[in-house]
């Protein structure tokens, strides 16, 4: 081989800089044409000289990084390290696997394929990118005339078009060559040859060239043999994926639930509860079309009743009640679409079950898992109960101001009155449509102090025509007591849905004392004026404090203590005036990257605001797949 390598010095530059100063950038250049109007006898190398490398197919966003991954509702675009960030790009990548090259003489061995894998991985910039082909030596910006190979890379690459640089126009010549590069770059040569006698333009191409090509191919067979097994199994199984995958703009997230789950007040209507077993499962298809914007199109199913708490209220909700259909009815639950306007700014339209929360940071990052199956065992306790006030379909917008300030809003019109069937922001009847119904805007500043610090101010106005203040837009209440939510006429103690005109005030607060600890609070005040009822305005009133310990014990792992109160009314006429007071903890453990058991405890002290209730104290634990 010396001999050969050395006397390919002298005949031409071509042969000298494909022997001496072909890179790994230069397999990158090697193009296969479809069809070739003529070949060279002795030249019978039809593969491609591309790497060997894995192939991302199209990406999407996800739900949520964390929340798609965990089949949860995204969030908006977050200034801050730990914002409650829901829609980011998927990152993950779906990797195809490389079958073993098929060489003609012998198997190739384990060190040979690590050296084409090697191989393969340089050249590449760290965002994957591949090289770009040069068509002057002058682009590469460290090969200067007086090198002395300089000729014979520029013959290369001006007149044979075989030299590819790194995206940084940079070259590398002094570094170590393989035998395995070397053929990889000869095959890279030898396939522009192929083209250029196809194009009719042999007279580019010498005798001598032809006939040290010649030999370098005899004396590099094995290797370019290893080569084309490789290449030609890639695109096989390249093709079947092509063929067999679902979408090249879509992804599905899924989540399914297991609870098994018991209450174990006494005081409560019909004589009781029983222990139960429950599930939901949501599937989400999540589509991109630029790799910026997000289409999540989900649907949901379960079968998970609520619990009868004393007092009557929605205290204790927990989160895979969320949204269930009482009957594993499958049904399309969520239908939203993120798209970005320049760098700052990015839209949320929801056609189907927006909620607020879907776009404004709620500043629970540790605690909030957009009623899915990864965090707290309530809806109460990952975030300020003000983001249940109202849902539907709407518009909500982001705006960060800089890296320390981000503004929110959103308007969002009921899509439900209660059953699936009944809409109201597309219902054209009477006190329906997107401007005559319930509503309910939200205003948001939230500041983002530090990687540890973030606050956020929230403001809702809203009209409730029927059901519950903090419904989510379904007309169901989902967190407070039966007066909180205007279920109940103080004075009568009879049940009503009179309209309510509502103005409500939030803060939040997140403070991350370590990766292993947040402390996470928050505040609501709300006053709720019910319409022709006779009770006037009323104010409502919640808050509580969360701990939350990610990764305690093991990666992925989540211990979380919440005490606070569910939005409960003050001094409700001809009513108690006790304080409901809400407990929980729960310890989420991460069996694999798939499967989460969550056991946890609920109490509630003085359900339905009244100290005579007995305490309901619920017990679950909580299996929970994600895919």
């Amino acid at each position: 081989m010396r001999k050969i390598l050395l006397n390919s010095l002298f005949v031409s530059p071509a042969v000298l800089g494909a022997a001496l100063m072909i890179s790994p950038a230069a397999i990158a250049a090697g193009q296969k044409t479809e069809t070739q109007a003529a070949q060279l006898p002795t030249l019978e190398v039809n593969t491609q000289a591309q790497t060997a490398a894995t192939t991302p197919l199209a990406e999407v966003k996800s739900l949520d990084a964390k929340a798609l991954a965990e089949s949860a509702k995204p969030q908006a675009i977050a200034s801050a390290e730990f914002s409650a960030e829901k829609v980011a790009t998927t990152e993950s990548s779906f990797k195809i696997a490389q079958a073993a090259p098929q060489a003609p003489a012998a198997t190739p061995s384990v060190d040979t394929l690590e050296q084409i894998n090697r191989y393969s991985r340089e050249g590449r910039a760290m965002n994957g990118s591949s090289n770009a082909q040069v068509t002057s030596v002058s682009q590469l910006s460290d090969v200067r005339p007086t090198d002395w190979a300089f000729q014979a890379l520029q013959s290369l690459v001006e007149r044979y078009g075989c030299i590819a640089g790194y995206p940084d126009r940079t070259y590398r010549g002094n570094r170590a060559l393989t035998r395995y590069e070397f053929a990889a770059g000869l095959n890279a040569c030898l396939d522009r040859v192929n083209e250029l006698i196809a194009a009719a333009t042999a007279d580019l191409v010498k005798k001598e060239d032809l006939a040290t090509l010649q030999k370098l191919q005899e004396e590099f067979a094995a290797e370019l043999a290893t080569l084309r097994g490789r290449v030609d199994a890639l695109e096989a199984r390249t093709a079947t994926l092509e063929k067999q995958q679902f979408s090249t703009t879509t992804k599905l997230a899924g989540e399914a639930i297991f609870a098994l789950t018991d209450e174990f007040a006494t005081d409560v209507p019909g004589g009781g509860n029983n222990t139960v077993f429950q599930n939901r499962v949501r599937l989400a298809l999540n589509t991109s079309f630029t790799g910026r914007d997000l289409l999540v199109t989900r649907i949901a199913a379960g079968n998970a009743n609520t619990f009868a708490i004393p007092g009557g209220g929605a205290e204790g909700i927990q989160t895979f009640n969320f949204g269930n259909t009482n009957g594993n009815r499958a049904f399309i639950d969520w239908v939203a679409y993120y798209f970005p306007v320049g760098e700052n700014l990015r839209f949320y339209i929801p056609a189907v079950s927006g909620l607020h929360y879907d776009y404004a940071p709620t500043v629970s990052p540790a605690l909030d898992a957009a009623d899915g199956g990864t965090g707290p065992l309530s809806v109460f306790a990952q975030r300020n109960p003000i983001y249940l006030i109202g849902g539907g379909s709407g518009v909500g917008v982001n705006f960060n101001l800089n890296n320390t300030f981000q503004v929110s809003g959103g308007y969002l019109a009921d899509n439900s009155d209660g059953s699936q069937f009944t809409f109201g922001a597309n219902n054209p009847a009477a006190g329906n449509g997107l401007f005559n119904g319930s509503y309910s805007a939200l205003a948001q500043l939230t500041f983002n102090a530090s990687e540890a610090f973030q606050v956020g101010l929230t403001y809702v106005n809203a009209y409730r025509a029927n059901g519950g203040i903090f419904d989510g837009g379904s007309a169901i209440a989902s967190s407070g007591t039966l007066f909180a939510n205007n279920l109940v006429n103080p004075l009568t103690g009879a049940a009503q849905t009179n309209a309510a005109k509502v103005n409500a005030y939030g803060a939040s607060v997140a403070f991350k004392l370590s990766p292993q600890f947040v402390i996470n609070g928050f505040f609501s005040y709300i006053n709720a004026d019910f319409v022709d009822d006779g009770q006037g305005s009323k104010d409502i009133w919640t808050y509580g404090l969360g701990l939350a310990f990610p990764d305690f014990g093991k990666k992925g792992n989540l211990l979380g203590f919440v005490a606070g109160a569910e939005p409960y009314m003050g001094n409700p006429t001809g009513a108690s005036n006790d304080i409901p007071l809400h407990f929980e903890g729960f310890y989420k453990y991460q069996l694999n990257d798939n499967i989460s058991i969550t056991p946890g405890v609920i109490w509630i002290v003085n359900p339905g605001q009244n100290d005579a209730n007995d305490d309901a104290v619920i017990g679950t634990i909580r299996t929970t797949f994600t895919f």
